[in-house]
């Protein structure tokens, strides 16, 4: 089965994991955990069986020089890099935003424009993030972008149970409020910075967040089967529609990524639940295991596992005739 390989909404595999994920490429297939169940899977990551990978991250840099490797191999990508410009006591981790831009410039150069969706995502209303900060921030990131990207994806920050835990904390510790905007706010806000993207030859693109979309903001596809048929199959790709939730324009995918292993931190995420066991788990990730965030032995084992029951299960099946 082909499949568009996500990498990943989980974790920041660019930025923190390249030497992983090109053992994975070697050997031809990943495992992954299904975070909401905890059902383990192999994925084959042979180039004929991936249609395209979609790569996620805040920081490619360090990932730069892996992508001839990969693309020798035969493999097709494209890339989301959030860059929002936020203080850093917002994303405690991150790179400077000025190495993030060159890192960005350098993949446009090395690609096109039309390969990098800049995500602007997400957007914190708080009181030392406020409405005049986005529109000053926006343009000073817009301007350094002109002619290097095409599209810009946005949307404001959803708090989810551990977010919203998350955030509480954080604006005890740090005395900075956190504002949930009304939709008003969001909706003016939104085409105030999709006219300035527009000034730069930036399209914008709302991310589950449908009430937005108008003449100047179109609905986002993160995951974006039209793009990749047009990067790379012109002849045509069959693919569907598969939301993640709620407004999700995205195509089908599988996402080989592990929750609580991105050590960027921040604060907005819902991928970690916790910052100590992310960086921890970082410390310790093992290089050579199939799954992320786990030690080989474990891998191997949950390997074995499920090419059992997947034996078992053919048999059952050749019983049938």
């Amino acid at each position: 089965m082909r499949r568009i390989i996500s990498v990943s909404r989980r974790t920041d595999i660019p930025a923190f994991y390249g030497d992983w994920f090109i053992n994975r490429l070697k050997d031809g297939f990943v495992g992954y955990v299904n975070p909401f169940g905890g059902q383990k899977y192999i994925v084959s990551l042979n180039p004929d069986d991936v249609v395209c990978f979609v790569f996620w991250s805040k920081n490619y840099e360090p990932f730069i020089e892996k992508l001839n490797i990969i693309e020798n191999m035969g493999y097709k990508f494209y890339f989301n890099y959030t860059i929002t410009g936020l203080p850093n006591i917002f994303e405690c981790n991150l790179t400077d935003k000025e190495i993030a831009i060159d890192a960005l410039k350098k993949l446009s150069d090395m690609y096109s424009p039309k390969h990098i969706s800049w995500r602007y995502d997400p957007i914190i209303i708080s009181d030392i993030t406020d409405y005049d900060f986005h529109i000053k921030n926006f343009e000073n990131i817009a301007s350094e972008l002109e002619g290097y990207v095409e599209r810009c994806y946005f949307s404001y920050a959803i708090q989810y149970g551990k977010v919203k835990r998350n955030f509480d904390k954080f604006q005890k510790e740090n005395g900075v409020k956190i504002i949930n905007p009304d939709n008003n706010l969001r909706i003016k806000l939104a085409n105030e910075l999709a006219e300035i993207a527009e000034q730069y030859g930036i399209e914008m693109l709302s991310c589950c967040g449908d009430y937005l979309l108008g003449q100047k903001i179109k609905k986002a596809h993160c995951v974006d089967g039209k793009l990749i048929e047009e990067l790379f199959y012109k002849d045509g790709l069959k693919y569907r529609e598969k939301p993640t939730r709620k407004e999700c324009g995205c195509t089908d995918s599988t996402d080989i990524g592990a929750y609580d292993t991105c050590p960027h931190g921040c604060i907005y995420c819902y991928a970690n639940m916790n910052k100590e066991k992310a960086y921890k788990r970082f410390e310790e990730h093992d290089k050579d295991a199939a799954f992320l965030g786990y030690t080989k032995a474990e891998a191997d084992g949950w390997i074995e596992d499920i090419r059992n029951k997947d034996e078992k299960a053919d048999f059952k099946q050749m019983k049938l005739f």
